[in-house]
C-alpha cells in the first residue's frame, strides 16, 4: 500500500504564507543616511551627536501623495493607496517620528475640485496617514493643491489652507517644535510673479526676518550689558551670516545654477525636451489624472536670492520634482528635495527622514526607499500563476489503471 504525501494543501499554505510575509516586507521602508558634503559640518555633526543624544527631533517628510478622494479608481484605492497607508503605519512604529511634514500636492487636482470633493480628499488623507494624525503635522501647499499660475486665486487658496493646521490665508506658516524653528512659504505664489498672494508671502518673510532679528538682539542683550560695541557688532554679523535661520519648507525647489552635487539627481531636469514630454506621458500612463505637470519648475533666481538674504535658512526642504536630490547652494545652504511617495508618480517612491539635534543646529538626513511597483506586480502575478496552476493540477481528472 502506497501512502501519498499531502503536498497540495501544504503547497497552498506555503504560497499564502509567502504572500503574507511578502506584503509585510514590502511595506517596510529601507532608510540610508545621506552624508553631508560639507566635511567640517560632518565632523561637527559627529561631535554634537556624541555630546547631545537627548535633544532630538525626528521628522518624516513626504511629498506628492496625489490623492483623488471620491474619484479614486478601484486599482488606486485597494492597491496603491492601500500600500502607502501600510507604509505610513510601519514607518510610524519603526522610525518613531515626532512630526510629519507633507511637502505639497496632497491632491492630484485639488484646485479644480468642488468643496465636497475636496472634503473626500481630506478624509482619504487622514485615513492614509493613520497614526500620524495624533502627532504634530504640517502641510505645505503645492501647485496641484491650489492651481498653477493661470488659475491661482486668493479665495481658493484661503479655503484650502484652512483645511490644514498652521497655515495663514496666504498658505504660509511658522512654528517651533523642540527649539527648532520652521517656516513654510507658498512657493506657487513666489513662482507666479506679481500677484496679491506673492505680496502676502513677502510680508510673511519680512515678519519672520524681524522676529529672527529681535531674537538675535535679545540673545546679545542677555549676553552682557557691558559688551563692547565692536564685539556686539561682530556677534551680530556672525548670527546673520552663519545660516542659523529657520528650517525652510517649500513645494518648489529653489533656483540652482546646475545639478552639480545632486545625489540621485532629477533626470527630468537634465533631459532634453522630448524626453521630458515622454516622462510626462509615462506619468499619465501610471494613472495620474491631474493637470500637466512641469517637473522642472523652480523658484525664480530673484526670489531665491531674496529668501537667502532675508531668512538665512539653515536647511531647505522642497519637493515637486518626484525625485530625491541633495544639493548645496553657492552660499553653503543645503537643500533636500523630497521624492514622491506614491506609485501614481513613479515606480520607486520614497520619503525623507530628518533628525534635528541641538535645537536644529545639526541635521541628519536619511533617504528612505520603498518597493518598486513593477516588482510587486511581478511577484503578485507569479503567486497568482502558481495558485492557478496548483488548482488546475488538483482538479485534473485522471484514471488509475491496475494491471
Amino acid at each position: 500500500m502506497v501512502l501519498l504525501f499531502p503536498w497540495k494543501p501544504l503547497l497552498s499554505l506555503l504560497l499564502f504564507l509567502s504572500l503574507f510575509f511578502y506584503e509585510h516586507w514590502i511595506s517596510i521602508p529601507s532608510c540610508n543616511i545621506v552624508p553631508n558634503t560639507d566635511l567640517n559640518q560632518q565632523e561637527h555633526d559627529v561631535v554634537e551627536e556624541e555630546k547631545d543624544n537627548d535633544e532630538v527631533l525626528k521628522v518624516m517628510l513626504v511629498a506628492n501623495l496625489l490623492l483623488l478622494g471620491s474619484d479614486t479608481s478601484f486599482f488606486n484605492l485597494y492597491f496603491r493607496d492601500y500600500y502607502m497607508s501600510k507604509v505610513f503605519k510601519k514607518s510610524f512604529y519603526s522610525l518613531k517620528p515626532d512630526m510629519l511634514l507633507v511637502m505639497g500636492d496632497v491632491s492630484a487636482r485639488g484646485s479644480t475640485l468642488t468643496r465636497g470633493k475636496w472634503v473626500s480628499v481630506l478624509h482619504q488623507f487622514h485615513g492614509m496617514i493613520g497614526p500620524f494624525i495624533e502627532l504634530p503635522f504640517h502641510v505645505v501647499l503645492g501647485d496641484m493643491d491650489v492651481g498653477g499660475c493661470s488659475g491661482l486665486d486668493s479665495n481658493s487658496v484661503y479655503w484650502i489652507a484652512r483645511s490644514f493646521p498652521g497655515l495663514d490665508s496666504s498658505g504660509c506658516g511658522a512654528f517651533d517644535i523642540d527649539n527648532v524653528s520652521f517656516v513654510s512659504l507658498n512657493a506657487v505664489a513666489l513662482l507666479c510673479g506679481n500677484n496679491k498672494l506673492r505680496f502676502s508671502v513677502e510680508k510673511a518673510v519680512e515678519m519672520e526676518r524681524i522676529g529672527s532679528w529681535m531674537d538675535s538682539e535679545k540673545e546679545m542683550s542677555d549676553y552682557g550689558e557691558f559688551t563692547k560695541m565692536s564685539d556686539s557688532f561682530g556677534r551680530r554679523k556672525d548670527l546673520v551670516t552663519s545660516g542659523l535661520g529657520p528650517v525652510l519648507l517649500l513645494h518648489f525647489p529653489l533656483h540652482r545654477a546646475g545639478n552639480g552635487g545632486c545625489k540621485e539627481g532629477n533626470i527630468v531636469r537634465k533631459a532634453p525636451m522630448p524626453l521630458r514630454q515622454g516622462l510626462n506621458a509615462l506619468e499619465s500612463s501610471r494613472g495620474y489624472t491631474g493637470a500637466p505637470y512641469e517637473l522642472w519648475n523652480t523658484i525664480p533666481p530673484n526670489a531665491t536670492q531674496y529668501i537667502f538674504q532675508a531668512l538665512k535658512p539653515r536647511i531647505v526642504f522642497s519637493a515637486h520634482t518626484h525625485e530625491f536630490c541633495d544639493h548645496t547652494h553657492s552660499d553653503g545652504t543645503r537643500e533636500i528635495t523630497v521624492p514622491a511617495m506614491t506609485w501614481k508618480a513613479r515606480d520607486d517612491p520614497g520619503f525623507v527622514f530628518a533628525t534635528f539635534r541641538s535645537g536644529g543646529n545639526t541635521v541628519s538626513v536619511s533617504y528612505c526607499s520603498l518597493a518598486r511597483e513593477s516588482h510587486v506586480l511581478i511577484a503578485y502575478t507569479l503567486i497568482l500563476f502558481l495558485l492557478i496552476t496548483l488548482w488546475l493540477v488538483a482538479n485534473k481528472p485522471y484514471n488509475m489503471c491496475l494491471r
